[in-house]
């Protein structure tokens, strides 16, 4: 492993699955990813290159924190004085499969792979969507995070996920041959 940066690892915060396109996902503790499919299950799977969608919570969290989506409004001469409108976000609202925490998924380009629990493989093949039509997060808050900071993957080795899972971040090597720079089919933890 090269460099000194700090191995970026994290674990599946939420696991959320649908039947049907365009609303908030459901909370499930586990899931079988299929591999070239997605997860059992949710109407997203498939064989396409968006099988798995991922957002990290300190997104989601951040997002809530929005003074445009949580804004304090004010009431005049009422006996309340200022209150605050809360949206209260899950995971799951954002339409995404696998919620993530203590992840920095913005550092994922495609290509890259994510390891849950050292055996299940999901590759990266696409950053962030066109909202398509406005979502229902959109049409409520007026935004939504999915088409900057979502990630689409695809499942190259499946298996069963829970809940607490432990998810590391890895990247391809690079071998220099001859003043060429060839990427390696295999893979390692990056320090990062």
């Amino acid at each position: 492993m090269e460099g000194s940066r700090e191995k970026n690892s994290g674990k599946v915060f939420s696991i959320n699955i649908s039947a049907k396109k365009g609303i908030s996902k459901t909370q499930t503790s586990t899931a079988n990813l299929i591999e070239n499919f997605g997860i059992e299950g949710d109407v997203h799977a498939g064989d396409k290159t968006r099988q798995v969608s991922l957002l990290s919570w300190e997104s989601i969290s951040q997002q809530q924190a929005c003074p445009k989506v949580n804004p304090i409004r004010s009431r005049q001469g009422g006996t309340n004085g200022a209150r605050k409108q809360e949206i209260e976000f899950k995971p799951g609202d954002f339409a995404e499969n696998i919620t993530t925490q203590g992840l920095n998924l913005a550092k994922l380009k495609i290509g890259d792979r994510l390891i849950i629990k050292d055996t299940i493989i999901l590759e990266v093949s696409q950053i962030g969507k066109e909202c398509h039509n406005y979502c229902e997060i959109f049409k409520k808050i007026g935004t939504c995070i999915m088409p900057k900071e979502g990630i689409f993957t695809k499942v190259i080795k499946g298996g069963q996920i829970a809940v607490g899972d432990n998810v590391d971040l890895c990247f391809p090597t690079k071998k220099k041959t001859a003043n060429r720079i060839l990427p390696d089919k295999d893979y390692f933890l990056t320090l990062y």
